[in-house]
């Protein structure tokens, strides 16, 4: 299976926009700029708060996963990423869950939080290696 997006790009760093395309649709030229990415205020998305969406949801649904494994039906699981940055390095992500679940105990379910926190798809990709292919147009 790949999963595709696009990204598009027009003008200089600071003053240039550009805008972001999933396979799915789900984001169709959605902006994005220096602005949505480090300023306050702009509407747009920028690539770290798609990193912590997408780590968010890996993981909620590892938990689920995990949990369905044992027999068990959550009503509800809600995860809040927060990506840490400094300077231009990502320096850490923390995964903020809140399960109602029946049958386990709270130890249980942080048990299952550190399994998920290990293993989820994202928190294993962020340490796979990077290739990258350029084409280049005179």
């Amino acid at each position: 299976m790949k999963r595709t997006a696009k990204a598009h790009w027009e003008g200089n760093l600071k003053e240039g926009k550009g805008n972001l395309t999933t396979q799915s649709g789900i984001l169709t030229s959605t902006n994005y700029s220096f602005k949505t990415r480090f300023e306050e205020g702009e509407k747009g998305t920028n690539p770290e708060e798609l990193l912590a969406a997408a780590h968010a949801g890996c993981f909620t649904m590892a938990v689920g996963a995990i949990l369905t494994q044992k027999g068990l039906n959550p009503a509800s699981l809600d995860t809040e990423a927060t990506l840490s940055m400094e300077g231009l390095d990502v320096t850490g992500i923390h995964l903020n869950i809140t399960g109602k679940v029946a049958g386990i105990t709270a130890d249980e379910f942080t048990v299952i939080t550190k399994d998920a926190e290990k293993n989820c798809i994202i928190s294993k990709a962020l340490s796979v290696p990077i290739t990258s292919e350029a084409h280049f147009v005179a």
